[in-house]
């Protein structure tokens, strides 16, 4: 069946909706396919053949050449060599069954695939897009507000919907504000894909690092470990791979322009870089920064420390509601156990001035 104009409008739905052709047969053939068998009902081995150089449209059938055939898809020896003279028994001998208004079949099934066949089509490469960014950030749009939600554009026609409990604090909700977030989950359901994203949670900050600090994506600079509070503060350990290169310095930027770019995307979320090290007395020391520190006990072996401070700096140590020691413990991956120096006498509790503890443990190390 000659079918110039199926192709050409073929062509025109593949470039407006951007779908592999190849994916868009398969569905066309499916739906064809199912309509010839119900037209000419025992043709359950009947095949689409789509010839776009030739613009044909046919409908094959493979049989077996049989000395008595007992089969519809069978053919004795005789009718077999009236396709080919050659044929003997137990050849596949494959036939053009196309029926002369097949033309009329396939335009009617054409239309009904392309308002169902397409659309689940799209459905499926909306997921791939996404599928591929699970794990990742992009950037949103607010479209829709609720008392419990916000609605977000992620582009490629998809919407997703975000509890206002997970934005931070700072977030401005309104239509037409754009949001970066972390896609958490990316499923299918029986309506389409759906994109779970995130504002909180500590891996969106992670990717939002990566993107400013070149350092990091090249693989100089390694992120070590990462605690947040959400759209309060988070503390991040960074190690260079290159001695040349100071990790912190190059996390924070020029005139701390990379950290601000962090900060700005976070609604002001405050952002804070240390130096991850192998030795626990420089990177507890650091963890803990801007609280002043008296001396460390570290136990390497379960990696827990007690960490001595002044009587007047233990409660800048701890932080408010303890958050700078949970996020320096988090982000090392040790257990702190902070004590006044009066908390430590009163315990009994030995311990060696930090500089002095430092060079033992260099020695040791």
């Amino acid at each position: 069946m000659k079918a110039k104009d199926f192709y050409k409008a073929l062509d025109v739905i593949v470039n407006e909706r951007g779908l592999e052709k190849q994916r868009v047969l398969e569905v066309l053939e499916r739906g064809m396919l199912n309509a010839f068998k119900k037209e000419y009902q025992s043709s359950d081995h009947a095949r689409i053949e789509f010839n776009e150089d030739k613009d044909e449209i046919k409908v094959l059938a493979d049989y077996l050449v049989v000395k008595e055939p007992s089969d519809f898809n069978e053919l004795s020896l005789s009718e077999a060599r009236e396709e080919k003279k050659t044929a003997k028994i137990g050849d596949t001998i494959t036939k053009d069954i196309t029926p002369k208004n097949f033309g009329r079949i396939a335009a009617v099934s054409a239309k009904q695939i392309l308002t169902q066949g397409l659309k689940q089509l799209e459905r499926e490469k909306v997921y791939e897009v996404f599928k591929e960014k699970e794990n990742e950030m992009v950037t949103s749009e607010i479209v829709g507000l609720n008392k419990d939600f916000v609605t977000l554009n992620l582009s490629h026609g998809l919407e997703t919907s975000l509890p206002r409990k997970e934005l931070l604090r700072t977030d401005e909700a309104r239509i037409g504000a754009k949001l970066k977030v972390y896609i958490t989950k990316v499923e299918m359901t029986t309506k389409g894909p759906k994109v779970f994203v995130s504002r909180t949670d500590r891996n969106l900050v992670k990717r939002l690092i990566e993107q400013v600090v070149p350092e990091i994506m090249d693989g100089t600079v390694e992120i070590m470990g990462l605690a947040r509070d959400a759209g309060s503060r988070s503390k991040i350990a960074v190690y260079s791979h290159d001695e040349n290169v100071d990790p912190v310095g190059a996390c924070l930027g020029r005139e701390s322009n990379r950290k601000r770019e962090v900060e700005d995307a976070l609604q002001g979320e405050k952002i804070s870089f240390y130096r991850w090290s192998e030795n626990p007395y420089e990177l507890i020391q650091d963890a803990l920064a801007p609280a002043q520190i008296v001396a460390i006990n570290p136990d390497k072996k379960t990696k827990e420390a007690v960490v001595i401070v002044e009587d007047t700096d233990f409660t800048g140590a701890i932080g408010a509601k303890g958050q700078n020691v949970r996020l320096a413990a988090q982000s090392s991956g040790w257990k702190i156990d902070i004590k006044s120096i009066s908390d430590a006498e009163e315990k009994a509790i030995d311990y060696t001035p930090l500089e002095e503890a430092g060079d033992m443990d260099d020695e040791e190390a």
